[in-house]
């Protein structure tokens, strides 16, 4: 699969599907289709950039109903307010969140999702569940489209608490971490402070750690996998696809795996409850 393959997309087209448009250390986002409505799942490039991937998937941003974020760091939300202001839609993240992007951001609206439960924006339902990285208040995502289809977006995850695993446990699409390869870490070249804090807790989980929660999350609904956040120095997808792959061929695991890559869009990935298809990619 190349990164940057124009997409064709039928607005009108009602199935729902789950877009990369990139993710890695240089930046993540994901988008969501329903329909004609847009959600993306992180801007962690310029507002320009997110613009430019969106126009290579062939998605409108005209259908842009809101912008759903995980936490403020720059590779997640460099272009969230910015985008949110001049489509006029609204972040929705934790309140701590938006208090730390309002520092240096644009002015936008904001919806607070966790405690207060979730949000309608579109046909999208929004709810999140706090994790342990080291940010202001960061939180993993879940979006439920009209028809029960459960999307889980889960990465800078540290450790999986057990309210992140309760929060993930019947998603059909799980969007997960898998940021560092151990013996890649520990050859980086880097400092052994960053080290520790990519490894430690309120940092980022391994190839293993995501074996090991998806040991836990797989049920027989479970149709979709996609690796996240793959760490340029630390880990390469033939890498994280190898030790992956084994751990969901052993749980029965019949849907599609899918790496998503860093320099541009990806192929769209259809998103449905019960499963359908079985295919590794």
């Amino acid at each position: 699969m190349t990164a940057a393959i124009r997409v064709p997309f039928r607005a009108a087209d009602p199935s729902a599907s789950l877009v990369v448009l990139g993710s890695g250390s240089k930046g993540n986002a994901f988008a969501i289709t329903c329909g004609d409505a847009l959600l993306l799942v992180d801007a962690g490039f310029s507002c320009r950039e997110v613009e430019r991937r969106l126009e290579l998937a062939g998605l409108a941003l005209s259908g842009l109903v809101a912008i759903a974020l995980t936490h403020e760091h720059g590779d997640h939300a460099s272009g969230a307010t910015r985008l949110a202001r001049k489509c006029g839609v609204p972040v929705v993240t934790s309140l701590g969140t938006f208090r730390a992007l309002a520092r240096g951001g644009d002015p936008c609206d904001f919806i607070a999702v966790g405690t207060r439960g979730p949000v309608e924006v579109g046909p999208f339902l929004i709810s999140a569940c706090p994790t342990s990285h080291d940010a202001a208040e960061p939180v993993a995502l879940g979006i439920t489209l009209p028809d029960g289809t459960a999307i889980g977006v889960a990465y800078d995850l540290g450790r999986p608490t057990q309210a992140v695993r309760w929060f993930l446990r019947e998603m059909h699409c799980l969007v997960l971490e898998a940021n560092h390869d151990d013996a890649l870490l520990r050859t980086s070249g880097y400092p052994v402070v960053v080290q520790q804090r990519i490894a430690g807790p309120t940092g980022h989980l391994s190839n293993h750690d995501a074996i090991r929660l998806l040991d836990e999350l797989h049920h027989a609904a479970l149709n979709t996998v996609v690796l996240a956040h793959l760490s340029q120095r630390c880990n390469h997808p033939d890498t994280a696809r190898r030790d992956v792959a084994g751990c969901l061929e052993a749980l029965g695991f019949r849907g599609e795996l899918v790496i998503a890559l860093q320099d541009g869009p990806m192929s769209p990935i259809a998103v449905r409850g019960p499963l359908q298809r079985s295919l590794f990619r």
